[in-house]
């Protein structure tokens, strides 16, 4: 059973970074689907990365692309998703999810991801 943890969430003002991890256990990633998710108070969850199983690009939501940078380690056992220049309405719980079946390109329902972590708070104010 693959188990995902994420850690690196905290309290930014607008304009800061943050660095998010998420440490698997038990498998490496290298051929899943892998994708980070936010979900702020009374919203939907909602795709901001995703890494595509079937060519291993990397693809942004509209709104974070050229903000966030998503990688993975050589190992394939940590995926990381780097966040510059924050703004008040990035503040959420992020997650990250894998699944372990093939999937053309970006992928951003959340039903589509089998394994997700429990979930790391951003908040960003002044």
């Amino acid at each position: 059973q693959l188990q995902l943890v994420e850690s690196g969430g905290g309290l930014v003002q607008p304009g800061g970074s943050l660095k998010l991890s998420c440490v698997s256990s038990g498998f490496p990633l290298g051929n899943y689907l892998i994708g980070w998710f936010r979900q702020a108070p009374g919203k939907e969850r909602e795709g901001v990365a995703c890494i595509s199983s079937s060519d291993g690009e990397v693809y942004y939501r509209t709104s974070v692309r050229g903000r966030f940078t998503m990688s993975t380690d050589a190992a394939g056992h940590t995926v990381y998703l780097q966040m510059d220049n924050l703004k008040d309405e990035d503040t959420a719980i992020y997650y990250c999810a894998a699944d372990p079946r093939y999937h053309h390109g970006e992928n951003w329902l959340p039903s589509d991801y089998r394994y997700w972590g429990q979930g790391t708070q951003v908040t960003v104010s002044s």
